[in-house]
């Protein structure tokens, strides 16, 4: 598996490319923002971007989506119930003086349980909301891609539009935290993880 990150926006949200060794076939999660700067990223990597993954709807997270759907013909993927979110990104983001690009519809609905082929790798989903309706995170090959469901010491916002504590922490518990220990956890924001230390150290979930 080949993995490039990238930093992008003034929420600094983590951008993940994502491509098969042996095809070279690639995912992009989470293009926030900063189109120029992730297609160079592309295609400085020598990958082809077949699927664009929002891991959910939130502005910070979906503002590429327009440049990078239209460079790459990739599909767009997120989970129906935050199709509402980016619908309004534009709105949300100049609540907090931010700017944001419209998103195109999604062309996939991806749900529980459903699979995403990222060349010869491939990548489960679970639905697991709370900090927001529809967010997901994608599992493949000992990574976990979580949005910003987990974090390295933390868990995502619930005081958001569709957000619930007890409901997020109980899908992180059920479903992230019966990963390996030794799964690393990438984020939506900040470093990288594992579940081991997350089920060490981590207030919200640990014990």
């Amino acid at each position: 598996m080949i993995i490039h990150a990238w930093p992008v926006g003034p929420l600094q949200v983590n951008c993940f490319l994502v491509g098969c060794e042996e095809t070279r076939e690639a995912m992009l999660v989470d293009p926030g923002s900063d189109a120029e700067l992730i297609l160079k990223g592309i295609s400085d990597s020598g990958l082809k971007v077949r699927t664009i993954v929002n891991t959910h709807g939130h502005f910070d997270h979906i503002g590429a989506n327009c440049k990078l759907v239209e460079e790459t013909g990739a599909e767009l993927c997120m989970h129906a119930d935050d199709v509402p979110l980016i619908e309004l990104a534009v709105s949300q983001a100049a609540l907090y003086g931010l700017q944001t690009t419209e998103s195109p519809q999604p062309t996939r609905l991806v749900a529980e349980g459903d699979r995403i082929d990222v060349g010869r790798l491939h990548f489960d989903i679970s639905h697991v909301p709370g900090h927001s309706a529809g967010s997901i995170c994608l599992y493949g090959a000992g990574h976990l891609f979580a949005g910003d469901v987990l974090f390295a010491g933390s868990v995502g916002r619930t005081d958001l539009p569709g957000g619930n504590f007890e409901q997020l922490i109980s899908g992180i518990r059920r479903k992230l935290l019966v990963l390996p220990d030794d799964t690393v956890v990438h984020c939506g924001h900040g470093p990288d993880t594992t579940i081991g230390r997350e089920k060490q150290v981590n207030p919200f979930i640990g014990g």
